[in-house]
């Protein structure tokens, strides 16, 4: 995950440009600052960043833009990222319709058109408004991300092969505002789930579970042409002849339908297996059994 960002959106470039150089001359150090020129750039950014797990600190949007003003574009944006701090961008003509953006759509502030000089107009407003974000900040998402049913037979198997390989994860419920914001910001619908977001922003929509394994990194494929020997079950019996055979030299590969250790690789304590007389938990076994060239 990157630094924070702070997204200003306005369809004028001069004002757009005056306004990214004033973020970055003051907070570019600490901040990720990116700049829109209309209300749909914007949200497509939201979406985009949204998908990545990134967080949103500040958005500030101009009040007079085409097709989308700045308090419908706050508005939606509130869907994304509700802890991120809003400010409209106005000239002193729209006063009235900024003070009734703070009522309408929560609005921290809004920075009459030009603020020069910024250290007396720009930036105390936003170093409040940082102030505020940090202390409520988002959760750090660096896992996974699963959207679903809790009852669906699907989102089920899709849970179960992450668990089982290990793979960390968060589960969000389409019940859940978390889980429906995802959803928005990946283009689907309750009836696309399970819908599968990986850190780097890939979406995968009710995807099977050979598409899922290979999106989050784990082995669908085998690497050569040709095996001296090739293993069918990836339990306790399949590892120990996976690694003798590698350790005589053999070209080896392991074909297992769900997990590395099958069903003993979620058990807590294996008590009677050959060479730990004081028991081994079936993730321990599996992690020291799997050669790394099957």
């Amino acid at each position: 995950m990157g630094k924070p960002v702070l997204l200003s959106v306005d369809d004028d470039p001069g004002v757009s440009r005056a306004v990214a150089r004033d973020l970055r001359r003051k907070y570019g150090e600490d901040f990720r600052v990116l700049r829109a020129s209309s209300g749909r750039e914007a949200m497509e950014a939201l979406r985009e960043l949204k998908l990545r797990g990134d967080t949103v600190a500040v958005l500030l949007a101009d009040y007079r833009m085409p097709e989308m003003n700045g308090i419908e574009f706050l508005e939606q944006a509130m869907d994304l990222f509700p802890r991120a701090r809003r400010a409209l961008l106005t000239a002193y003509a729209d006063t009235d319709a900024a003070i009734q953006a703070i009522n309408l759509v929560d609005v921290d502030s809004y920075l009459l058109k030009p603020w020069d000089p910024p250290e007396e107009k720009l930036y105390p407003v936003l170093d409040q408004m940082i102030q505020t974000w940090r202390d409520s900040p988002d959760a750090v998402v660096a896992d996974v991300r699963l959207v679903g049913h809790r009852w669906s037979a699907p989102s089920f198997r899709a849970r179960d092969l992450l668990a089982r390989n290990a793979v960390p994860y968060r589960w969000y419920s389409v019940d859940e505002p978390e889980g429906q914001r995802l959803l928005e910001a990946a283009g689907a619908g309750p009836d696309d789930v399970p819908v599968i977001v990986t850190p780097e922003g890939v979406v995968l929509k009710a995807p099977t579970e050979s598409e899922l394994a290979a999106v989050v990194g784990l082995s669908t494929a085998p690497e050569a042409d040709f095996y001296d020997l090739v293993v069918v079950g990836g339990g306790p019996a399949g590892l120990g002849a996976a690694v003798y055979g590698a350790s005589e030299g053999l070209r080896t590969v392991l074909v297992e339908r769900e997990a590395t250790g099958g069903q003993a690789g979620q058990s807590s304590r294996i008590e009677n297996y050959l060479g730990f007389p004081n028991g081994v938990s079936g993730g321990a076994r599996r992690a020291s059994s799997a050669p790394s060239c099957c």
